[in-house]
């Protein structure tokens, strides 16, 4: 009867919630979190109900219940972990750093597309299609880096290296060349109006000199693949126009 319940008032508020935030982006967080919040109180509801509604277990109950104080100082103690993530929860919900749908980044192997976010948990799903489950109340308290939550577009660094003796206007406009040809590379931003890709010299050391590239994509999920296709077209540029590729200096000390 509880599950029947759960079921039916869960289907009503969330074709109600459906309804009121169709267009709004933080909805489906929002119906999803609240989804879950309704299928665990309805289970406790139903567990009391079962409870008090059976006579031998409602003596049961009263004995255990006697020694409230001492039982309640044991659950209050091993439970410290899921009220935390519950808590947790509930503030990532009313404040939003992140959404069901937000990519999202907390160091370099944590990192990928929120599919949900529970009582407990906040569920990523990465770039190789593996989930990752991360307690509510860690990732309340990491830096979170959201790509998505405001502005879409992500600027992307791209390195290169080249050898010393290579001609800097040769490889920018091989880069250049290379980059306006990517889908999803935005050629004019509110930061600058040059129709191009911005390409700096980072570095230049004994053996090589560091390039790198400064390209604003549309598509943050789209970085990764879009920086191995640079990567690779570029190098084969490099390779049919003969250009200086670093070489290894090693000091011999005797």
């Amino acid at each position: 009867m509880s599950w029947l319940i759960s079921r039916a008032f869960r289907f009503i508020l969330v074709v109600y919630l459906e309804r009121k935030q169709r267009k709004k982006r933080f909805g489906v967080t929002t119906l999803k979190f609240i989804k879950n919040s309704i299928r665990f109180s309805f289970i406790i509801i139903g567990i009391f109900v079962i409870i008090f509604t059976v006579p031998k277990l409602r003596e049961q109950a009263t004995f255990i219940f006697s020694g409230a104080g001492i039982i309640a100082a044991i659950i209050g103690f091993a439970a410290q972990s899921a009220i935390s993530n519950l808590i947790a929860g509930l503030f990532i919900v009313i404040f939003k750093p992140f959404r069901v749908g937000d990519y999202i980044k907390l160091d370099d192997q944590r990192i990928g597309i929120v599919d949900d976010i529970t009582l407990r948990h906040t569920v990523i799903n990465n770039f190789e299609n593996k989930r990752l489950i991360i307690p509510n109340s860690v990732i309340s308290t990491e830096s979170v880096l959201n790509h998505t939550i405001d502005d879409s577009k992500v600027l992307s660094f791209n390195n290169f290296y080249v050898g010393m003796h290579a001609n800097i206007d040769q490889v920018r406009k091989i880069i250049q060349e290379e980059a306006s040809d990517l889908d999803n590379v935005i050629h004019h931003t509110f930061e600058t109006d040059i129709d191009t890709v911005e390409v700096r010299v980072i570095e230049a050391k004994e053996g090589y000199i560091h390039v790198r590239a400064y390209i604003w994509l549309s598509e943050p999920f789209a970085e990764f693949k879009t920086k191995c296709t640079l990567l690779e077209a570029v190098h084969k540029r490099f390779q049919k126009e003969n250009v200086p590729m670093p070489v290894a200096i090693h000091k011999i000390v005797e």
